[in-house]
């Protein structure tokens, strides 16, 4: 109930509309991806955690298709008051070159209300693959060109932007296989359909664990506490590092003490200890909740970095 007070204080002292007003009915939280994927795990999560510290329920919805741009477009397009949000990740920053000719510049048709978190990708490769580890798995890629397949949701997502820097880093050339999200990437894994994939360690970590798969590497500069036993590629020598960081986005025009307000709960419900705990154990490094302004600099920094990086590599349309 304080959280609440403070909250409708601030937001009538910065001049809103009527504090009470907002929300004023439920928040739509849109997911770019399939549901059981990593985002829409993270998605997910946040969401019941935010339950108890805002007036009105949080409703995910999935719109998959365009590489994201049809969910980055439905909320740029919504009204700028805060009830339409939009959850994605780290390919956000490439879809201007995955889509150059799309209806909006997610750039600034869309503003960061908070970077959430930070997590590496796992590189999981299938139990029937005859590697032991990344070395082997390396050299028996390049022994045997094209033979070996590996799993990607195209479009610049983050299974396809973390395996074509470690492709790119250990000068491999696998065949990639399509999917319209990390799930159904990860069942064909299990199944042993293909040999690799890199996903989100929010869904990896447990993929690993239950041994539906191999954990031979994670992208992060170190270790990954939730997979202390498994080394960096960095560690084995290869630069492919990656951090995959997760976010919440509005309607551009949204008011600022509108955001303020999405992020303080966003934080206040993040900052929570079993919420916390349940991030770390899905893999998540690092719990951000940065504030609207802090996260506009993260998101634009990402957007610069990973544009020079894969400028040429990412085929317009996925």
């Amino acid at each position: 109930m304080m959280h609440r007070i403070l909250l409708l204080g601030l937001l009538a002292l910065l001049g809103a509309a009527p504090a009470s007003a907002f929300p004023d009915r439920p928040i739509r939280m849109v997911v770019p991806f399939s549901a059981g994927g990593a985002t829409d795990v993270g998605a997910r999560v946040l969401a019941e955690a935010m339950a108890s510290h805002l007036p009105q329920p949080i409703v995910i919805e999935n719109r998959v298709g365009g590489a994201g741009i049809v969910a980055s477009e439905l909320v740029a397009r919504a009204a700028a008051d805060g009830h339409t949000l939009l959850f994605n990740n780290t390919s956000h920053a490439v879809l201007r070159l995955v889509v150059p000719n799309a209806p909006i510049d997610v750039t600034t048709a869309l503003a960061p209300v908070s970077v959430l978190s930070e997590m590496p990708m796992v590189m999981l490769v299938a139990n029937n693959f005859p590697a032991r580890d990344v070395r082997e798995f390396i050299a028996l890629a390049r022994a045997n060109p094209n033979r070996y397949d590996y799993g990607s949701t195209g479009g610049g997502g983050t299974l396809q932007m973390a395996a074509l820097l470690f492709l790119h880093a250990a000068q491999l050339q696998l065949n990639e296989i399509p999917y319209r999200g990390g799930a159904p990437a990860t069942l064909d894994l299990a199944a042993g359909r293909i040999g690799l994939v890199f996903d989100v360690a929010l869904t990896g970590v447990q993929t690993a664990r239950s041994g539906q798969a191999r954990a031979f590497a994670v992208t992060s500069a170190g270790r990954s506490p939730a997979l202390p036993d498994v080394p960096s590629l960095r560690e084995i020598g290869l630069d492919a590092e990656m951090n995959v960081w997760q976010a919440v986005f509005t309607a551009s025009a949204t008011p600022e003490p509108v955001k303020l307000a999405l992020q303080r709960a966003m934080a206040t419900a993040l900052a929570q200890e079993g919420v916390r705990q349940r991030m770390l154990g899905l893999g998540v490094d690092r719990i951000v909740a940065s504030t609207p302004e802090a996260a506009a600099a993260y998101v634009a920094r990402e957007v610069a970095r990973w544009e020079e990086l894969l400028r040429g590599r990412i085929a317009p349309g996925g």
